[in-house]
């Protein structure tokens, strides 16, 4: 368990504010129950206050996450969103509400027993993936319900569900992990991770838990760092060579690849 807590306690995934459309999209992020804030980072809730002129794109970053989503306004329909190496970005109609659980780096395989590898770099019907926890979407939420009362059925659900979950982690594949968010993803990966397992050991489990590299996800996790110290470690090119950058361009070319713009751009948001 001490190992579960410790990436919580060592990341905090970043997805940049929504640049609102005249005030009238906002993004929220609210905590879960303390007793599963090792498992799941957050709840949040994507939405409309009056419908758009025009439908509205939204960005996701690449956070190293695993999220399960759903519009309020149609339970019916649930997705997970698995490990993705580059941003996505998704057109919404010009009125929605989306809701969101986002689980911490490897909790989702842990309490599902699901390859996370199998859901990389895409979104699938989470009535093909975990099909009880669709029904439960579909039969316990509904148009209208406020973010208090979202967090109470979500906290009771996941809640009694880790009752039931005996969560073995591999202290071996955590500490790695450990490695990795404690160095900010700035770590060479055949040097720098000896933790008992063999490369390809260290390339199943990651692949398994993760959905991608021990490689990947330090790109991930580094460029997480960055957001975290936005805009210095942007306008401070020295501070991005620091981080494991070759050089500027470098730098510039995974920033756009991870968040889907530049980063001047991501400056001006």
């Amino acid at each position: 368990m001490d190992l579960i807590k410790n990436i919580r306690n060592l990341y905090n995934p970043i997805q940049p504010t929504v640049k609102q459309s005249a005030g009238n999209v906002t993004y929220q992020e609210f905590l879960p129950d303390q007793s599963i804030q090792s498992y799941i980072y957050c709840y949040w809730q994507l939405k409309t206050s009056r419908p758009l002129d025009d439908p509205f794109f939204y960005r996701v970053v690449a956070d190293g996450c695993i999220d399960i989503f759903f519009e309020l306004n149609n339970p019916e329909e649930s997705f997970v969103m698995g490990f993705c190496k580059k941003y996505t970005e998704f057109q919404l109609d010009n009125s929605f509400n989306y809701v969101g659980v986002r689980f911490l780096p490897t909790m989702f395989p842990q309490l599902f027993r699901i390859d996370a590898s199998e859901l990389s770099n895409r979104f699938e019907s989470l009535n093909l993936v975990i099909p009880q926890i669709a029904h439960f979407i579909e039969t316990h939420f509904c148009p209208g319900i406020a973010n208090p009362q979202i967090k109470i059925i979500f906290d009771k659900y996941f809640t009694e569900l880790l009752h039931h979950v005996d969560s073995q982690p591999d202290p071996r594949l955590h500490n790695a992990i450990s490695i990795i968010l404690a160095k900010d993803g700035s770590v060479n990966i055949e040097t720098g991770l000896d933790t008992g397992l063999s490369p390809r050991q260290l390339r199943r489990l990651f692949h398994f838990y993760i959905g991608d590299s021990a490689k990947t996800f330090s790109k991930v996790v580094r460029f997480q760092n960055i957001l975290r110290g936005m805009p210095s470690q942007i306008l401070h090119s020295g501070k991005s060579l620091m981080n494991g950058y070759y050089d500027q361009a470098h730098f510039i070319k995974e920033f756009t690849n991870l968040y889907g713009i530049t980063p001047g751009k991501a400056l001006d948001k």
